[in-house]
């Protein structure tokens, strides 16, 4: 890549992601942006504000997979309507994430958080007293107003780490977000199960309890940087019209392997936990739960390790989205022949998951560092509502591929990780090192 004094942005994939670094100081990766991270232990206390977001917007949908089976019973659903419950906040949170992602650019990331978790909380009272109520109808209202309030959670709070922060405390952070993001899933059929040892909806009030908890850490321990001047609204759509002409090609590729990452990963969750409950495992309740967790244990400490490792390493990245692919096509493609052994089984999905867990963080750092902060609400809310969108895809595609045969489901899986593996091995290729 041609050195000048001032960097442009060429249409190739090289110097598309150009994220300003110093070149004056060798430790400027680790500082960040804001003052209240001046020392190592501001900056903790704001990580762990941070990292309670993804947790809280997790614990909307993974928490409430184990207790579907006992609520297709209690309510004489069908499993269908059942996994329309995890489908439909997550399909509102995909269709809303772009406006709140544009409002969180023009008036801030906290303004927008902090009514949103309180929406989402408030949402939960309702669908627990819909269930106490025996109404399909308002659970299903109150989580499409909960997807809705969720939108303003864990897609801006990348956002706001790419304001905070850059360089390896930046890919760092970022890590941290899909791990505690993992952390969520694997903690949430736990305490899911724990939850329904009380009654089956006690999910839903548990909802408020963990989104005050996540709003008083972001009030009081995130400080966020001051705004430049607000955008007009079609010179904003402009600047996110001419990154999709210069960056479009790579950066589409990566909104579908980030979707396609967890339309696998929830559609797994929901076909395990279905089968651990027929015979011959005939397993529920917290044993389910503890189930559930170890594949996604997988991806959390693969998650971390990877933010943290990554920094800036353009190449290190591209090794990982790789090797994270074919980790999850072999291990995908391999239990087409252990359905019938369990333990085989639960290992070659913890296999998959490590796999998303070293796909996931190399992605959300290049997309959040290929943009200005003017405009990054909005791509990381366009590639969090792709995400979304995989997550709202999964349990009714997974039951849907369950009714014809288990070999459906795995072909169709592992068919969809190898294409996504060709799109990324061939359209995303960042430089050595990410300037």
């Amino acid at each position: 890549m041609e050195k000048t004094k001032r960097r442009k942005l060429n249409i190739s994939f090289q110097s598309d992601i150009d994220l300003e670094d110093s070149p004056e100081t060798k430790d400027e990766d680790s500082k960040s942006k804001s003052n209240s991270a001046g020392s190592s232990k501001g900056q903790v206390w704001e990580f762990i504000a941070l990292a309670t977001i993804p947790i809280v917007l997790v614990f909307g949908n993974s928490m409430l997979v184990p207790g579907l089976p006992e609520m297709q019973r209690e309510l004489g659903i069908s499993k269908f309507q059942s996994s329309l419950i995890i489908t439909i906040f997550s399909l509102a949170a995909g269709l809303f994430i772009p406006l709140i992602g544009y409002l969180s650019d023009r008036f801030g990331r906290k303004v927008i958080i902090i009514p949103a978790l309180i929406l989402y909380g408030g949402a939960g009272i309702l669908a627990g007293f819909g269930a106490i109520w025996n109404s399909y109808a308002v659970i299903i209202s109150a989580r499409a107003i909960q997807g809705f309030a969720a939108a303003g959670t864990a897609p801006i709070a990348m956002a706001l780490v790419g304001d905070l922060y850059e360089g390896g405390t930046e890919s760092k952070a970022l890590g941290l977000i899909e791990a505690s993001n993992g952390s969520g899933k694997v903690l949430s059929p736990i305490i899911g199960s724990l939850l329904m040892l009380i009654v089956w909806y006690a999910s839903f009030f548990a909802f408020p309890v963990f989104c005050a908890l996540s709003l008083l850490a972001v009030i009081f321990l995130i400080k966020e940087p001051k705004r430049n001047q607000k955008q007009e609204l079609k010179k904003y759509l402009g600047n996110i019209k001419d990154i999709f002409k210069e960056k479009g090609r790579w950066l589409i590729t990566a909104f579908f392997a980030g979707s396609l990452g967890l339309f696998i990963l929830f559609g797994i969750l929901f076909y395990l936990s279905n089968i651990l409950e027929e015979k011959p495992y005939n397993i529920d309740g917290v044993m389910k739960g503890l189930i559930l967790a170890i594949p996604l244990l997988g991806m959390v400490i693969t998650s971390y390790t990877t933010g943290s490792l990554i920094k800036k390493k353009g190449l290190l990245m591209r090794w990982l989205m790789n090797i994270g692919l074919v980790a999850m096509t072999v291990s995908l493609a391999a239990t087409l022949f252990f359905l019938k052994n369990i333990y085989v089984f639960i290992a070659l999905l913890t296999v998959s998951s490590i796999g998303t867990g070293l796909l996931l963080p190399c992605l959300n750092t290049i997309i959040t560092g290929a943009v200005e902060k003017s405009e990054r609400g909005m791509i990381t809310s366009l590639y969090n509502s792709l995400r979304f969108l995989g997550v709202a895809a999964g349990p009714p595609l997974f039951g849907w591929m369950m009714d014809k045969s288990d070999h459906v489901v795995f072909i169709t899986v592992s068919s969809l990780s190898l294409v996504t593996l060709g799109l990324v091995f061939f359209l995303i290729k960042p430089p050595r090192k990410i300037a």
